[in-house]
């Protein structure tokens, strides 16, 4: 296991927008707003991170709807998506780049070239 502490963003970024993008789907639309006026490198880590939760949740929000397999999938997820929401924010918090457990590095991966 890597023992290395997470990159922590200049002081000069503004966490604002890193933070709004996990509070609610109205929060994660100001942050693109903020963002879009005022790029950052923490801003857009954290808004690809809470993109890749949207995408997960709208997911398995869909498989939800396939009887006892669908519902024992959301069970089991939206508790595991709440701890990992808590993860990503306060890593937005800290200021931190540092990816959500399990997925973050994936969320990066496939949302790579948004809000740069």
């Amino acid at each position: 296991m890597d023992t290395t502490p997470p990159p922590v963003a200049p002081v000069t970024e503004d966490k604002t927008v890193a933070i709004l993008s996990y509070l609610t789907l109205i929060g994660f639309i100001v942050a693109v707003v903020l963002h879009s006026n005022k790029k950052t490198r923490l801003g857009a880590y954290h808004l690809r991170q809470t993109l890749g939760f949207v995408v997960a949740g709208f997911a398995v929000g869909v498989i939800s709807v396939v009887p006892f397999i669908g519902w024992l999938v959301a069970l089991v997820a939206m508790p595991l998506f709440l701890v990992l929401w808590i993860f990503g924010l306060i890593a937005a918090i800290n200021g931190q780049l540092k990816p959500v457990p399990l997925i973050g590095e994936q969320f990066q991966k496939w949302f790579a070239n948004t809000f740069d």
